[in-house]
């Protein structure tokens, strides 16, 4: 178990604390593409690490994301007009570019330089493959946007969705760094395929490796006589988790996988966006089924006020909690913790490995920025932003020596960029 002190840590992401201080160094989800599909189109609200902030597409088809308060007087820009490359206060008139630069105060009078000595509060954007992602740091310390493999797929073999979790970041994150769940939380009476291999062991051996993205996380179960079902996830540094989720292809390695993102809205709230990507095919609607059970507002149709739609005869002939789908078991499983668990009261055990190693290494990262350190996974150099290796598996191999099947799994940006012969 954590301390009160380190929970707090590890929690808090407001300004000013150490996990915001840290979580401001890196490029974090904040909203989708399409609640901004237009240029000149509507802005939309924006809460990430308890900042109050409005995003809009402008004339030229570029993302602003701004201090939802007009510097003016503080009347909300949600309510102001998207027009000719700017957003303007419908209180009176104030008009700021996407970098916050004060274009007009047709208040003043004429002939006025007010308005160069104001700047607004304003975010560096980057869209990529449905996402909007943001950085939330000091100007000065901006860095690359990570290359992972999904960066560089054609947008039409990716989907991506998006809903609110009612409780704190790290409780849904340490759901998807938690291998031995899927053997209850996510088990289905008609036994097959994986079902099989989750059931059958439901006490994974666990390891964990830190690298320089985040932790990679290792559980193998025994599977038949001299084999072994290998399941690799990773943590990517701020608050992001790389699932085996898909279908494998010809090889039967996984056409693609899932990155599943707990951007903080405040200390009780975060977005989890579910990012997937396939390697060699479009995508279908049939990859995107989580729509189905997220409503316009980006909540969740099932949730704690019906009771996640849970039927009690379900629990008993169909699967483990009575609950329709993955989502509503997580989101069940994480919220019904409460807003913001006291992990001081937890009682851990071996199959909560790999949520302490993650917990360690965000606290080794905090610890490291209050010293000076660089943080983990920073991308400064264009020769040393791709991260190939952040991969994911889901294979039944012959022993236990996952390493030696997966040897293109590496742990640093410089093993990658190595000839294999030098490794």
């Amino acid at each position: 178990m954590l301390s009160r002190r380190e929970n707090e840590l590890i929690t808090r992401t407001g300004q000013g604390t150490p996990l915001g201080d840290l979580m401001r160094r890196y490029w974090v989800p904040a909203l989708l593409s399409e609640e901004i599909p237009e240029r000149d189109g509507p802005p939309v609200q924006v809460r990430i690490l308890g900042e109050e902030l409005v995003a809009f597409r402008d004339s030229d088809g570029r993302i602003g994301l701004l201090d939802e308060h007009c510097s003016h007087r503080g009347t909300s820009l949600f309510y102001g007009r998207n027009e000719e490359c700017g957003l303007r206060c419908i209180y009176h008139g104030w008009k700021y570019n996407i970098a916050g630069k004060v274009l007009e105060t047709p208040a003043e009078p004429t002939g006025s330089t007010f308005h160069e000595r104001v700047q607004h509060p304003a975010y560096p954007t980057h869209e990529v493959n449905g996402i909007v992602f943001a950085y939330l740091g000091a100007r000065d310390e901006i860095p690359l946007f990570p290359e992972y493999e999904w960066t560089a797929v054609d947008r039409k073999q990716t989907y991506v969705t998006k809903c609110l979790q009612d409780c704190n970041y790290l409780q849904g994150l340490e759901g998807e760094c938690d291998s031995s769940h899927l053997s209850f939380l996510h088990r289905t009476f008609a036994i097959d395929g994986e079902q099989t291999l989750y059931q059958a062991d439901t006490s994974p051996a666990y390891e964990s490796e830190d690298c320089d993205f985040g932790v990679r996380l290792i559980a193998t179960r025994n599977a038949a006589p001299g084999q072994s079902y290998v399941r690799v996830s990773s943590f990517l540094m701020p608050v992001g988790v790389a699932v085996p989720v898909g279908q494998p292809d010809s090889t039967g390695r996984l056409d693609g996988y899932e990155v599943h993102f707990y951007t903080p809205v405040d200390d009780t709230h975060s977005w989890r966006f579910d990012f997937g990507f396939r390697r060699s095919r479009a995508v279908t609607e049939r990859d995107v089924h989580r729509r189905l059970i997220i409503d316009a507002d980006h909540r969740r149709i099932p949730n704690a006020g019906n009771h996640y739609l849970q039927d009690r005869e379900k629990q008993r002939t169909t699967n483990f909690t009575g609950m329709e789908d993955f989502l509503s078991h997580d989101s069940c499983a994480t919220e019904s913790m409460g807003p913001l668990f006291d992990r001081s009261r937890e009682h851990l055990g071996a199959s909560d490995k790999g949520v302490i190693a993650v917990r360690r290494y965000l606290l080794d990262a905090i610890k490291g920025l209050q010293e000076g350190r660089e943080p983990p996974g920073i991308a400064t150099d264009p020769a040393r932003k791709a991260f190939p290796h952040a991969d994911c598996i889901r294979e039944v191999i012959d022993g236990r020596d996952w390493r030696a099947s997966f040897p293109h799994l590496v742990r640093s940006v410089d093993d990658a960029l190595a000839p294999a012969g030098s490794r």
